[in-house]
């Protein structure tokens, strides 16, 4: 994509942004179009609308809810009827991904393949066709400057920002391939860096590059500012922009005190690389409306991904949870719970086996607690590694958390699942995927 004509969508992209609901609403003729294509393109999407009772003819008509759903054990098994590309095999896509060092291959020729982490299993494969790509770039930039006017933007681009992308950028991981190109694509200086590279090179890197805007893991970017705070490393800072990761309150007050600048939380996955931005916690993460729909059921999140024809995902089941927040704009307001299938907890309590779900504890907010994680050491007993922004608040802090958590376990039936607090170091990320788990099990 040429540089005028990127600038070009961007500044569409940032006009739909200030649509109201009813325009946003229009998403439903792209719907409808995606869903006949997939019919007629898709040996698997053609059985099962068949199978719930929608023919050809009643595509246009159906409702959503009509239509059947979709998980991941579905796509693995049934990936080369779902894809529309009859050349497309799953075999050989898991083949060439893992073969294929350099993630500018693309697949046939013409795909962009990425993978999900391996986090909930076996590492899962995603196609973006061009057309797609170009969406998921320009929605990348925009979220991650998401509240800037488009002349502010023009102004900032003139600059030829430097930025650094801290994560795991050693294989096909969605945010690294996106943000590469995104920042290729509006030529900004660039500079990557592994989540498992020794902090003396980030050092070494930070001084010799001078980055003026940060994006990353969360966990990454909370490493990344104690260097900041302990070396004096950086210039002045544009802009952080999270992904991959929870952005707790505490977290963000952090980073915003440290780098002085604007926090964006972007939100992603390997489905659909573009699902939102939260720019300030108080009105929470907003749902790109005009790139998917999202249904909430029976608390569970299903995506139809409205701009990918080469893989449809038509009512896909996504394992994070959403919390409707109320909206100021067109778009959809929530709080995400970004989860695991693992990191559900079990117990064993007097009335049986129960758990003890992360959005029951996803959301704690105590001053001084900076980051935590929930290690089970027993079938009856778990324990939270809390890293403080202040030792001394350590008595306050246990006071508080041991408070709310008492609460959360007498709500969800684990009144007698023992608890403690044990106060860490540091929260390190998980050295496979380069982010931070919520939940661990076993021994730390």
């Amino acid at each position: 994509m040429n540089y005028l004509r990127l600038l070009c969508k961007l500044y569409r992209k940032k006009q739909m942004m200030k649509k109201s609901k009813e325009q946003v609403r229009t998403i439903e003729n792209k719907l409808r179009k995606l869903l006949l294509y997939a019919y007629e393109h898709s040996a698997y999407y053609r059985e099962t609308f068949e199978a719930a009772g929608i023919t050809a003819n009643q595509i246009d008509t159906a409702p959503l809810e009509q239509f059947p759903t979709l998980n991941k054990e579905l796509l693995m098994e049934h990936y080369d009827e779902i894809v529309t590309d009859t050349n497309v095999k799953q075999s050989e896509l898991r083949s060439f991904g893992e073969k294929s060092s350099d993630s500018m291959d693309r697949y046939l020729g013409k795909y962009h393949v990425v993978h999900s982490s391996g986090s909930t299993g076996v590492p899962r494969y995603f196609l973006y066709d061009e057309q797609a790509w170009e969406e998921v770039i320009i929605s990348v930039i925009c979220g991650a400057l998401w509240e800037l006017s488009f002349r502010d933007i023009l102004k900032l681009l003139a600059k030829k920002p430097r930025i650094l992308y801290i994560a795991a950028t050693n294989g096909r991981y969605g945010g690294a391939m996106a943000v590469h190109d995104g920042i290729r694509g509006v030529r900004a200086e660039q500079r990557f860096l592994d989540i498992d590279t020794p902090l003396s090179k980030w050092l070494e890197t930070v001084q010799e590059f001078r980055p003026n805007i940060i994006i990353g893991y969360t966990s990454a970017i909370k490493i990344f500012a104690e260097l900041v705070e302990t070396e004096k490393a950086v210039d002045k800072i544009e802009r952080v922009v999270t992904c991959g990761e929870p952005l707790t309150p505490g977290m963000r007050h952090r980073i915003e005190t440290v780098f002085r600048s604007p926090v964006i939380n972007y939100y992603g996955a390997s489905e659909s690389l573009a699902l939102g931005v939260e720019d300030n916690a108080s009105d929470g993460m907003i749902l790109f409306d005009d790139m998917n729909i999202i249904e909430l059921l029976d608390g569970e999140m299903y995506i139809t991904c409205l701009y990918n024809y080469a893989q449809p995902l038509i009512r896909y089941h996504v394992t994070d949870k959403l919390i409707p927040r109320k909206s100021n704009n067109g778009f959809q307001s929530v709080d995400v719970v970004l989860c695991r299938e693992e990191d559900v907890l079990w117990f064993e309590t007097e009335n049986g086996r129960e758990y003890l779900h992360p959005l029951s504890i996803e959301g704690l907010c105590v001053d001084g607690l900076l980051d935590y994680q929930f290690r089970k050491d027993s079938s009856h007993s778990f324990e939270m590694l809390a890293e403080l922004s202040d030792i001394t608040q350590s008595t306050n802090v246990k006071q508080a958390v041991t408070q709310q958590m008492k609460s959360v376990l007498e709500k969800n039936g684990l009144g007698d699942i023992a608890f403690t607090v044990r106060f860490v170091d540091k929260i390190f990320p998980d050295p496979q995927t380069g982010k931070k788990a919520l939940i661990i099990n076993g021994g730390i």
